[in-house]
């Protein structure tokens, strides 16, 4: 009896624990055998709850579910890494109604050997389609009270131990080395504990206090913002009063720019661009579960994400202090413009937010059936044009956002639309299909650009230009192969989060390249301060700062790298369990840096300035319906 009893039980947790070695394998190319206790003792924990929750007579059959949703988790959260770089908390479960929009982009991340997570249930469902008639329990048949009394025993045990683990693991802000530490299980409660005592700190704080504790976190940091002694700015109000047009370019990489294959220029109008205006060639991606919508976010409201959830389904309902609103105070209209549907990613949540005067989606737009998105860049930009030209008639200033999905992974664009011969060697490959989408939505800007000066607005407008990030995938592209296409240098971490910066202002046609390193959480007091939007006269708490005024900057990234990741003048740093046993890149010369020590001050500030605009974000009051 006692051995029928528990055949269940221990089979469940032999499969579930293999599971999880396999997980950590795919995830660290490495199974975790010194790891073992810490997975166990958790998956004990759930599997004795189970126990003593379930009859004799459905035992079998609940521990089948059990089994089948623990793998459907960890395939998930296996594919998810894949994509993202990090692990999915329970939080990413609100965001599983985007993945049908992003079908193609996750199905290309799927390997094989992911299905590994579901052999055991197949097999187990032939033997059971085999054996069913003689594997029937008697729906009469009792517990054993001593089975039961020592699986209680050991679920206590198992979660006081598993406690301990994650007491000893809390401090970890890398999530990918939390995760190695503590396990999947134990990491995930180890989140929700984390975010839990975040919301509770927050109650008792007000938007005053943390701006305040912004500053004098800057005051105390010397390294950070050390401005030039001018009587004002440079640039400042340089453009004030033009139009403003911002246009976000789909997983746009910055290597591209400047660079020619087979002797076909990839980017002839980015180039333009480049050499008629402010071009900053050292600034990353900062987004967060969000992606697009998190780069959209960041860019209008200098606010980091949280990383916990896409800002946009977190905070869609809040009174966010952004770009559009500053600027109706000076006689802008705001509009937005991209071709999907305004749902996707709560979009329709975070225009309204933003305080977008308009925003056009899908339904406002021909369908040339450019992509799984449906409308080109090109028919984009045809609605936008119409739009603000009707504004631009009534001589009143405005702000339109433009973005783009034509480059959208997995790159593949209709034949008729390529532009550029791909050489043979790139065929079928994803370097050669993203290197044919860049190229056609640089085209596609072009068009966008001839029409602004053909309708007069060109030399009333400010363009401003990035990607909102990366493209190329890393398991998919070995930077030798890249090298030897392309003939450049690409680093795994460093050029892929690169993303172009390039901003047209008016009367201004002698190019400039500016080195300042940023991320875009600086581009709206960059825009601000062209504009002549003094930041501190308007009280707006910016927590990215003016790249033409700096003379050295340290920010954060905390999604595709762990929390304590950093970028600086010098490096792209990424920590381990903490500073000490980190790693940094020199972001110019591409190089490994052994010697961190004089980066320890910025490794620090980053985590303070990350939790402040946690604390901000979530201090910022709902808004009405």
């Amino acid at each position: 009896m006692l051995n029928k009893l528990a055949r269940p039980f221990f089979y469940t947790f032999i499969l579930l624990m293999l599971k999880l070695m396999l997980f950590r394998l795919f995830l660290f190319d490495d199974a975790g055998w010194s790891r073992l206790p810490a997975d166990g003792l958790a998956l004990l924990a759930i599997l004795c709850l189970v126990e003593l929750a379930t009859s004799a007579a459905w035992k079998r059959m609940c521990f089948f579910i059990v089994n089948f949703i623990f793998s459907l988790i960890l395939f998930a959260s296996t594919v998810y890494y894949s994509y993202y770089g990090s692990v999915p908390t329970y939080t990413a479960l609100l965001a599983l109604k985007q993945v049908m929009q992003i079908r193609a982009s996750v199905e290309s991340t799927v390997r094989p050997g992911y299905f590994l997570f579901f052999a055991d249930l197949i097999v187990l469902i032939a033997v059971w389609m085999a054996y069913r008639k003689k594997m029937r329990f008697a729906a009469t048949m009792k517990s054993n009270l001593a089975w039961k009394t020592g699986v209680m025993v050991i679920a206590l045990v198992c979660i006081f131990v598993s406690g301990r683990y994650i007491q000893s693991g809390g401090s970890i802000a890398n999530e990918n080395a939390e995760l190695e530490s503590l396990g999947f299980l134990d990491y995930q409660v180890s989140a929700a504990i984390k975010l839990s005592r975040e919301d509770e700190a927050a109650k008792g704080g007000s938007l005053q206090d943390t701006a305040a504790k912004l500053d004098k976190l800057e005051a105390d940091y010397p390294l950070q913002t050390r401005a030039k002694k001018l009587d004002k700015p440079a640039y400042f109000g340089a453009a004030k009063g033009k139009n403003l047009i911002i246009v976000q370019l789909e997983a746009f990489q910055n290597f591209p720019i400047h660079l020619s294959l087979g002797g076909q220029v990839l980017t002839p109008v980015l180039n333009r661009l480049t050499d008629e205006g402010l071009y900053f060639p050292h600034v990353f991606q900062q987004i967060g579960q969000g992606n697009t919508a998190d780069a959209e976010f960041m860019s209008n409201t200098s606010i980091y994400p949280t990383g916990k959830i896409a800002m946009s389904m977190g905070y869609g309902d809040r009174e966010l202090p952004s770009l559009p609103r500053l600027l109706q105070k000076y006689g802008y209209e705001a509009s937005t413009f991209h071709v999907n549907d305004v749902k996707f990613w709560d979009r329709n949540k975070l225009y309204p937010a933003l305080h977008f005067d308009h925003y056009y989606d899908k339904p406002f737009y021909k369908n040339d059936h450019f992509n799984d998105f449906g409308p080109s860049d090109e028919e984009l930009y045809k609605l936008g044009m119409d739009k603000i030209l009707a504004r631009a008639k009534q001589n009143k200033p405005f702000y339109a956002q433009f973005v783009t999905v034509s480059s959208h992974h997995p790159f593949k664009i209709p034949d008729d639309r390529k532009r550029i011969a791909i050489p043979e060697s790139m065929q079928g490959t994803q370097l050669g299909d993203y290197l044919a989408a860049v190229n056609y939505t640089d085209y596609a800007l072009g068009t966008f650009i001839d029409r602004l000066k053909q309708e007069g607005l060109w030399d009333n407008t400010v363009l401003v230009v990035y990607g909102d990030h990366f493209g190329l995938q890393p398991q998919d592209n070995d930077p030798a192969f890249i090298k030897s296409q392309l003939g450049i240098t690409y680093d795994p971490v460093v050029s892929r989060f690169n993303i172009p910066l390039v901003i047209h202002v008016p009367g201004n046609d002698k190019g400039k390249v500016i080195e300042q390193a940023g991320g875009q959480l600086d581009f709206l007091p960059t825009v601000a301060n062209l504009l002549g939007v003094n930041l501190k006269s308007e009280h707006f708490t910016a927590f990215g700062h003016d790249l033409l005024n700096i003379e050295r900057n340290t920010f954060g990234m905390r999604y595709y790298l762990p929390t304590g990741s950093f970028i600086n003048n010098d490096i792209l740093f990424v920590p381990g369990k903490g500073f000490d046993d980190g790693t940094a890149v020199s972001i110019k010369s591409l190089e490994p840096v052994k010697d961190i020590s004089p980066y320890r001050q910025d490794y620090e500030y980053t985590l303070k300035l990350l939790k402040l605009s946690d604390e901000y974000v979530r201090l910022l009051p709902k808004r009405a319906p």
